[in-house]
């Protein structure tokens, strides 16, 4: 069954769209949430990558933990993302070497896996939150400012 996808009860409430949901239920859904987050005390770069796919690894890793939404559990996909970007990188580096005339057919079929490495990194970044669109939906929306009352103004710091 097609659907929305879940929003995070932050992005919820953020957004002052929690009307239908009571205090009992907010609050097991901030259990549940707060349970499937995972650990990141196993995050590190698995063996098979080479030594400058290992520093990206790190590099993009600490970012992800930064904004709390890495686990131990997203280490396979940033995996992946690092491998394919590497793929889609060597891929490039051969395209440009090659004129188009000279052998239509390598070209097409090098510009082909070009596009398919292209496809497969936008999607693990989009996974991982690597993309700008993928970072709004975790956002939580700024409650707008109200003004001070006058009481507030003279007495808030009391």
């Amino acid at each position: 069954m097609a659907g929305r996808n879940k929003q995070p009860l932050s992005v919820i409430l953020g957004k002052g769209k929690a009307k239908h949901l009571t205090k009992a239920v907010i609050a097991e859904r901030q259990k549940q949430e707060d349970t499937i987050k995972g650990d990141t005390d196993k995050v590190s770069p698995p063996k098979r990558l080479l030594a400058k796919q290992k520093e990206e690894f790190d590099i993009i890793a600490n970012e992800l933990m930064k904004l709390e939404i890495f686990s131990n559990l997203d280490v396979d996909t940033l995996t992946r993302y690092i491998d394919a970007k590497s793929e889609y990188e060597r891929i490039v580096d051969i395209v440009r070497k090659i004129k188009p005339l000279d052998d239509v057919d390598i070209y097409t079929k090098l510009q082909r896996a070009k596009k398919s490495l292209s496809d497969e990194c936008r999607a693990y970044a989009a996974d991982l939150g690597l993309t700008i669109t993928s970072r709004l939906k975790l956002v939580i929306p700024q409650k707008e400012k109200t003004e001070e009352s006058e009481f507030d103004r003279k007495f808030g710091d009391l």
